[in-house]
């Protein structure tokens, strides 16, 4: 499992950094201009509170992120207990609304925009294409990488078997070996302990919760950079102003509804850290880009608007697939919820406010 999540780790981390260069390239090298509504600008002023939104929005993602990992101290906020329900639809909720709410009618701006020639571009809704495709591609990858770490685990976990035993293989062909860490043993069977005392969960659930919680996390990285970018090459006070509260809220909404699932895939704590530290500086980082790259950065520009429609779409269709796949129909189908009235009711209700408090972010993000 150590070897796995390693190479899923350093997988996510290298395609991470490829965006990132992408994203830098495309947008340094915008040049073009597009007649579009001026905007104040103060480069003393802009510069001034985008030093003051990196703070902010550092601050809010750590501390989003944090609380569900503190959190797990908490007998009552455990996974195995019904609050985690409660805890997790709420996640879902801000996780969907920022897919549907946020970045995919940016997408659809940005594609449409004036700036772009009518064929290929404003001919067809390429947002929404393009959203499509990155739902599709994150199923064949969720699916792909589920199914491989399965079968390595199960690979490992059994001897070469003699002709008389291969009825007692058989008898063992659904079962998943995992390393456990906290124990520092091996668990032979579909049941694992879980890493922090708590309910014993089955390996191929642990598989399935890390799996997401990486690729959710991926999701989330992509439309960050390019948000961070674009605020930090923007040289507009009137436009940084009312951005960087909605952003902190933002991040630390967001950084909720991923801690929540890095605390359900119970990944060792070094691991913990290391997301929750990627997840905090994706931003920040995305505004010192952008800040760099604004003198040669025209937020105006053909390719500026391109790379961001596209990004956008493709981490839309990334969230969608997370929020509705991934998360809210794993536990809606559970019959722990389905045969508790009450346990439903506080889920919908926590759902409904989840994507309510995005909502109402998106007046100003």
């Amino acid at each position: 499992m150590i070897v796995a999540v390693s190479l899923q780790a350093s997988a996510m981390k290298k395609l991470t950094a490829l965006l990132l260069c992408t994203a830098f390239f495309a947008l340094s090298v915008a040049a073009e201009e597009c007649e579009q509504e001026s905007r104040e600008k103060n480069k003393t002023a802009a510069l001034r509170l985008k030093l003051g939104a990196i703070g902010s929005i550092l601050v809010a993602g750590s501390v989003g992120i944090c609380l569900p990992v503190l959190a797990r101290s908490v007998s009552a906020l455990r996974p195995e207990n019904d609050v985690f329900f409660v805890i997790k639809a709420f996640a879902a909720g801000v996780i969907l609304a920022t897919g549907l709410v946020h970045v995919l009618p940016e997408a659809f701006e940005s594609l449409n925009s004036q700036c772009l020639n009518e064929n290929p571009w404003r001919s067809f809704p390429f947002a929404g294409f393009v959203a499509m495709m990155s739902a599709i591609g994150t199923l064949m990858v969720d699916a792909f990488a589920t199914g491989y770490y399965k079968k390595a685990h199960f690979g490992k976990s059994q001897p070469v078997k003699e002709d008389g035993d291969e009825e007692a293989a058989g008898e063992h062909a659904g079962h998943v070996h995992v390393h456990t860490h906290g124990a520092h043993g091996h668990a032979h069977g579909s049941v694992v302990p879980d890493e922090r005392g708590g309910t014993s969960v089955s390996a191929s659930e642990l598989i399935r919760n890390r799996v997401v919680s990486q690729v959710l996390e991926l999701g989330i990285v992509v439309h960050s950079v390019i948000i961070g970018i674009s605020l930090g090459a923007s040289e507009s006070p009137s436009t940084i102003r009312p951005l960087v509260a909605a952003l902190s809220f933002h991040q630390f909404f967001e950084g909720m509804g991923l801690g929540g699932c890095i605390v359900q895939a119970s990944f060792k704590l070094s691991t913990m850290v290391a997301m929750a530290v990627f997840f905090s500086l994706t931003t920040p980082v995305g505004v010192a880009i952008g800040i760099g790259v604004s003198s040669v950065y025209n937020e105006n520009s053909s390719t500026a608007f391109l790379v961001q429609g596209l990004f956008n779409a493709a981490s839309a269709g990334i969230l969608i697939y997370m929020a509705l796949v991934d998360l809210l129909a794993t536990d809606y189908m559970n019959p722990r919820l389905q045969n508790n009235g009450k346990l439903q009711l506080w889920a919908n209700a926590s759902l409904l406010l989840g994507a309510a408090c995005m909502c109402f972010m998106a007046k100003w993000a």
